[in-house]
């Protein structure tokens, strides 16, 4: 096991667009860190540069405390699981498992107890003699983790490895993965854009947008705390709401004004001079719903998504035109499409940011 550091790494193509730009960050020894973004933040390309598939145009890396910026892919002892499973489709799963060790000329009776050891820890020891092509989409994968497993690398990169999955064994394989990392304990670095992925397995997750690191933090951390406007959206499902309202002097006193709604200056938790616009954010299951009246601010009822085990009720509150605003409740509760109920924001869990910066305000 070793750790991984990247320090101001950029990634320049030939036509002068930047894939990655000046991205610093560590990943612990025996750490399982997700990176997470949309397609297109450059995710990808800093595991390949780790990797080595990609050379970067400025920056080190570091694997172990020795600097690799310059070495071939396989001097760097990481194994590298893909998207697309990359399995031999000639080969069996024993053949698959032992081809990286018989390239690395290690002993036969070492590359046997190996396969069988990885088999039996990720429960395909009954597949070996099976052909890729006689396995399921879930059985497959595992054979590709085997595959990295069996080498004993310094650290794993995984490149989406469950997005080929259907939902339910994406989950059972998500949490099979949770605990192979509990017991082996290896240096990870995880690539995926699903946010439930990042969120249940990461030790910290780091997000990228547009080739630039915009949070590197634990889970917990990057929810209830996002650094900007975008992590705020991006992470949590459904989205956060996001309002842009003016701080403002008004009779009554310091006020935060939008068009959805009003908050007095003693429920707003943050201090500045008037004057300016601030974005205000609170995610959807901080939403309260009340009786007409009782709330903060009154809205009609335009869509409601019942998910089963909770609801989503779309609202258009305030002045016309406002934006929507979503709120996140029990299955229980009785509500329709055009119904008028209030709202109630819970004052401890509004967000605040910089409207010309989108960072988060303390």
């Amino acid at each position: 096991m070793a750790a991984i550091e990247l320090r101001r790494v950029t990634k320049a193509f030939a036509n002068g667009g930047l894939a990655v730009h000046e991205v610093t960050l560590d990943v612990g020894d025996g750490e399982l860190l997700v990176i997470l973004g949309p397609s297109g933040s450059g995710k990808s390309t800093v595991l390949r540069l780790m990797a080595g598939l990609e050379e970067p145009t400025a920056g080190q890396i570091f694997i172990g405390g020795r600097d690799v910026t310059g070495d071939a892919p396989q001097s760097r002892d990481l194994a590298m699981v893909f998207q697309n499973y990359a399995l031999y489709p000639h080969k069996t799963v024993r053949e698959n498992l032992e081809f990286g060790l018989r390239v690395r000329r290690l002993d036969a009776a070492q590359v046997v107890a190996r396969v069988e050891q990885t088999a039996r820890l990720l429960g395909i020891d009954a597949l070996l003699d099976r052909k890729p092509a006689q396995l399921s989409g879930g059985q497959r994968q595992r054979v590709a983790l085997g595959r990295a497993l069996v080498r004993e690398p310094q650290a794993f990169l995984l490149d989406e490895p469950l997005s080929n999955l259907d939902p339910v064994l994406r989950v059972s394989t998500r949490a099979e993965l949770g605990l192979l990392h509990q017991r082996l304990r290896t240096t990870t670095v995880y690539v995926t854009h699903d946010q439930e992925e990042a969120m249940t397995l990461g030790t910290r997750i780091a997000v990228m947008r547009d080739g630039r690191l915009e949070q590197l933090a634990p889970p917990l951390d990057v929810f209830r705390r996002p650094a900007n406007v975008f992590v705020a959206r991006f992470v949590g499902s459904p989205a956060m709401n996001i309002w842009r309202g003016a701080w403002t002097q008004t009779a009554d006193g310091m006020r935060l004004v939008s068009p959805a709604f009003a908050l007095a200056a003693e429920t707003v938790a943050i201090r500045r001079p008037p004057g300016g616009q601030l974005d205000v954010g609170i995610r959807p299951h901080d939403v309260e719903l009340t009786p007409a009246g009782a709330g903060d601010v009154d809205g009609i009822v335009e869509v409601v998504e019942r998910l089963g085990s909770a609801t989503l009720v779309h609202l258009r509150a305030g002045a016309p035109g406002a934006e929507l605003v979503r709120a996140a409740v029990s299955a229980d509760v009785p509500i329709a499409a055009r119904e008028c109920v209030g709202l109630r924001l819970r004052p401890d869990r509004l967000h605040y940011f910089d409207a010309d910066t989108g960072q988060r305000l303390s």
